[in-house]
């Protein structure tokens, strides 16, 4: 029997604006701060047949160098002169495109690293040299302009991305960078008042997809820390969730529609989705050779690239057919555990603070929401033969296989005791590596897969074991990464972008695989490891802290 849709019941309470609540947040509730109106048209919209010309002849060797290019004239005078001179004998591509544009720099930094300091004084050192300025915002590219200063991940990644973010505001905290952490909760507030949807990151590139939706814990890292009370980003979160559940009431039985999808019993979980079906224009001609390889419409298949990029694990197996094959990615046909249950808590955020503020129809009508995606999540993501929770993939009427977002609902809290028991036993005889959680088990040669590790999924499978009395798996999971962190901190006085979990006689090394080269900074696995190195004295990752940098250890 389905449950009864409680979508509508929400849409129902939410049908007079947000009067109360916003009644009892911050004057700034509507807005956080002035900035100019964002120039939101992409590069191959505004470039057009130059875009397709730029990123088709490799005039740069990575496919996002074009697309964060700064003009050095008008937009619109650039076209025109291209259109005028590229059937010219004489025309030079890559000589024109460097005179007209500026390829983006990283922002000139006096920071050099001791390679003497613990670990953490360098973590510390670093937020300064990842924090952008508004002031650093071109006219006419493709950065879309935020309110205050923000942390970026690093390398390549000059911009705030979403996900991203929230791990990298874990270590901010603990850094204790809560003026960052407070700038960075308002330009948040700023996208979604903006734009109805926290963007990919802030390039006008990014706009027509999101990332997994973690408003919600940030939320919570807010109230912890003292960012403001809670009741102001309440108006947020539910625009958050109205994005993610757009098109929801009107689906029948086995129907989807943009985020959301009508199971076979009639509930509602969602999906990755990007609202455009065209090649990624920071990966062009890579989405182009992709599709070319696919007996699939190619409108089809950059849409499921583009999901994929939105579910922030591009590229993986996991939303691939058997192989790992890129061109068989079908993104938008996979339940995700871990958005779902992201989800789940977003709505059991906007239940407890609508309650809070007196609005208790509303605040009933999404608990009721919760529950019903928690019913869904164990008929659906629950597998009871294996003992852990796996994505659905509608093609294939089946669940998917075991990777690391398993121990995502342990995480936000919604699996039973039994449910984590299970879950913890299969990360300990499955996913186990020398270096910590795995991503995955299979070796696709994508960069979120095998071997590959990420401080991300280590934060949810360590905290999420520990929220269920799994201490010593959480804690053995914490030794082993930082462990991993430490060993290549030891030789190369940096922190990457992520890490192969397989140890070596050389100690640990920086991963591979995917579609550009290992960056270093790198904001994730700052912030993961400078929560983590704050443990009790007693434990072994202690030593870390301490400021030994004995890798192998």
């Amino acid at each position: 029997m389905s449950d009864p849709d409680p979508v509508g019941a929400a849409v129902n309470a939410d049908a007079s604006p947000h009067a109360h609540a916003r009644r009892h947040a911050s004057d700034n509730a509507a807005k956080v701060a002035q900035v100019a109106p964002a120039d939101t048209l992409t590069p191959a919209d505004r470039y057009q047949d130059l875009f397709v010309a730029v990123q088709t002849e490799r005039v740069f060797a990575d496919s996002k160098t074009f697309v964060d290019c700064v003009p050095l004239q008008p937009p619109e005078d650039i076209l025109a002169a291209y259109r005028a001179g590229n059937a010219r004998p004489d025309f030079d591509l890559k000589r024109f495109v460097m005179r007209c544009f500026r390829p983006e720099s990283t922002p000139h930094s006096d920071y050099v690293s001791d390679p003497e300091q613990p670990i953490a004084a360098h973590i510390d050192g670093l937020w300064d040299v990842l924090t952008r300025h508004p002031r650093q915002h071109p006219t006419c590219s493709s950065l879309l302009p935020l309110p205050n200063v923000y942390v970026v991940p690093g390398g390549r990644f000059r911009e705030m991305y979403y996900w991203d973010s929230y791990f990298t505001m874990i270590g901010l905290a603990e850094s204790g960078r809560l003026d960052l952490l407070h700038a960075m909760a308002d330009n948040f507030a700023y996208l979604i008042d903006t734009f109805g949807h926290v963007p990919n990151g802030n390039r006008s590139y990014y706009l027509s997809r999101s990332q997994p939706p973690v408003f919600a814990l940030m939320v919570e890292l807010f109230e912890t820390h003292g960012i403001g009370p809670a009741l102001r980003y309440l108006p947020r979160l539910r625009a958050e969730h109205a994005f993610w559940m757009d098109g929801a009431q009107a689906m029948r039985t086995g129907e989807a529609s943009r985020h959301c999808v009508r199971m076979p019993d009639g509930s509602v979980l969602n999906r990755y989705w990007d609202d455009r079906d065209t090649p990624r224009e920071e990966m062009y001609l890579e989405d182009v050779t992709t599709a070319a390889r696919s007996a699939r419409p190619a409108a089809e298949v950059y849409r499921d690239l583009r999901a994929a990029a939105a579910s922030g694990w591009d590229f993986s197996s996991r939303w691939c057919d058997a192989g790992g094959d890129l061109c068989s990615t079908h993104t938008t046909h996979i339940v995700p555990v871990d958005l779902n249950s992201f989800l789940h808590t977003l709505e059991m955020q906007i239940a407890r603070l609508s309650a809070a503020c007196g609005e208790q129809v509303t605040g009933n009508a999404y608990l009721q929401l919760a529950q019903a995606r928690h019913r869904a999540i164990d008929r659906w993501l629950w597998n009871d033969a294996q003992g852990v929770y796996l994505d659905f993939d509608l093609l294939r009427d089946g669940p998917r296989a075991l990777c690391a977002a398993t121990t995502s609902p342990l995480y936000v809290g919604i699996a039973s005791a039994a449910q984590a028991a299970r879950v913890g036993e299969a990360v300990r005889e499955r996913l186990l590596e020398d270096g910590g959680v795995a991503t995955s088990l299979m070796a696709s040669g994508e960069q979120w897969d095998q071997p590959n590790g990420w401080a991300p999924l280590q934060w949810l499978a360590i905290r999420g074991l520990a929220r269920y009395g799994q201490a010593d798996l959480a804690g053995e999971l914490a030794r082993r990464w930082l462990a991993t962190v430490g060993s290549l901190y030891q030789r190369e006085s940096k922190l990457v972008e992520k890490y192969v979990l397989q140890a070596t006689p050389a100690g640990a090394r920086g991963g591979g695989g995917g579609e550009y080269p290992l960056q270093d900074g790198f904001g994730w696995t700052n912030g993961v490891t400078r929560k983590l190195l704050h443990q009790d004295p007693g434990d072994p990752c202690h030593q870390a802290r301490a400021g030994t940098r004995r890798g192998d250890t």
